[in-house]
């Protein structure tokens, strides 16, 4: 029989191996993301399109707010996260202008 301390132990490599996949699957994630918004840039440069779209930012964040909301994540943290990518993306969309 396994002592609490031992228990514990185990719970907790178990959910730490969780999170390791987790990570990989949003790394993965991110890097597919930005290969798309990164074609997108290529094509708002070659067209003379602006590198932002405050209206589509906007609805994303409306978006993102409600999924968050629907799976039990706080919405002011999807919401940092979100604004972080989409201020990284502007900053690629930005450099292909140049």
């Amino acid at each position: 029989m396994m002592d609490a301390a031992t228990r514990a132990s185990e719970l907790l490599k178990d959910h730490r191996a969780s999170i390791d996949r987790l990570d990989a699957i949003l790394v993965y994630t991110l890097a597919e993301r930005f290969k798309h918004t990164q074609a997108v840039g290529r094509l708002k440069a070659e067209h003379g399109l602006p590198p932002s779209d405050p209206d589509r930012e906007s609805r994303q964040m409306a978006r993102l707010h409600q999924l968050a909301t629907e799976a039990d994540l706080e919405p002011e943290l999807a919401k940092k996260f979100l604004t972080f990518i989409i201020s990284e993306v502007i900053r690629h969309h930005e450099k292909l202008q140049k």
